[in-house]
């Protein structure tokens, strides 16, 4: 298993991003310090009520504070971007770190992003899956010919080449079934994102599984996960000091439509102690353990792990990293072991 640290770099509106940064970096040492594999963060446009930097300049900065973690774009709305931009930016980034990285896509669901970028809401998936096809071949292609949108080309060959060959693994984030199938046919591999119940995600695996063997494809060995996650000496310490900033992230998720492709039964309009359930990991170390086992058993084994919300100091989550790293992560790595001896010592 590997353990990766998840940033999204979301504050309050009317943050301080300098100082904002500065706690971002403090997270990605601890974690760099504590032997963490990887570092991720993704993106939204025009985030109503709050802040945030973009992918981009970000895992470029961080490309030079993460040691030998690899870097994981988690996700970029692909079908918001020209397939040319996303070519040259990705590969530079697998250059800055070091043929580390991973570029994870994802379709996007808010049309405030969509009528920004003058992408039309009813044309997003075959936008989406044109240009993952055209930036594949800009990375494999000389001389290439094609046409997304308004980005027509004519025998170009690409300007920046990434380390990787044929190109970084591409992880595709999905939460409607169709979506997982999607995944299966055009990625690498499915990236399970932090919404889902472990039920839901067990059921989608399984359509995964039988969606790649249908396409005679290898069922990759590592499935990668976003989870949100607190740890705390008790499981009621744990909801106090994470409860607040964890219940007002999914509000806004809620706003912005983010649960509509769950199943009705998943809905984020709960209680949190009833959205936390099955879905979320907060509690004491042993807890955290406990349920984390249960994704290990469900084939789960690469985890992204996001502990820092809008809104909640950077020393509760710092907190929160060094109990993960001495009281948990040890402990399933030995788990882990036991089960599947001489696992790769790569991220994908």
């Amino acid at each position: 298993m590997k353990a990766g640290l998840y940033l999204t770099t979301q504050y309050p509106s009317g943050s301080d991003m300098v100082s904002a940064f500065q706690e971002q970096l403090a997270l990605v040492h601890a974690a760099r310090e504590r032997g963490w594999d990887a570092l991720a963060t993704g993106q939204h446009y025009l985030s109503e009520g709050m802040v945030q930097l973009q992918l981009v300049p970000f895992l470029a900065r961080m490309a030079a504070e993460a040691g030998p973690m690899a870097g994981v774009a988690g996700v970029l709305l692909l079908a918001l971007h020209n397939p040319v931009e996303v070519a040259e930016q990705m590969a530079s980034l697998d250059v800055l770190w070091k043929g580390n990285f991973v570029l994870g896509v994802g379709l996007g669901y808010r049309k405030e992003e969509f009528a920004a970028f003058g992408v039309p809401w009813e044309a997003r998936i075959q936008r989406f899956e044109e240009t993952l096809a055209l930036v594949k071949r800009l990375w494999t292609e000389e001389d290439v010919t094609g046409q997304v949108g308004s980005c027509r080309l004519e025998k170009v060959t690409m300007t920046s080449r990434p380390v990787q060959r044929p190109h970084p693994p591409i992880w595709i984030a999905a939460t409607s079934d169709v979506g997982v199938r999607r995944a299966a046919a055009l990625g690498d591999s499915w990236f399970v994102g932090p919404h889902v119940t472990l039920a839901t995600v067990r059921r989608q695996f399984a359509l995964f599984q039988a969606a790649r063997l249908r396409a005679g494809l290898l069922v990759p060995r590592n499935l990668p996960i976003l989870r949100e996650i607190f740890c705390a000496r008790d499981r009621a310490a744990a909801f106090a000091a994470a409860g607040p900033a964890l219940a007002a992230k999914y509000g806004a998720y809620a706003r912005w439509g983010q649960d509509d492709a769950l199943p009705r039964e998943e809905t984020f309009d709960r209680p949190l102690e009833a959205l936390c359930r099955d879905r979320f990991i907060v509690g004491s170390p042993d807890e955290c353990y406990d349920e984390l086992s249960r994704y290990l058993e469900s084939g789960l084994n690469i985890f992204l792990f996001r502990m820092h919300w809008p809104g909640l100091p950077v020393s509760a989550s710092l907190q929160s990293l060094r109990l993960l790293s001495e009281e948990v992560l040890p402990a399933l790595r030995r788990r882990d072991a036991q089960v599947e001896p001489g696992s790769p010592t790569v991220v994908v």
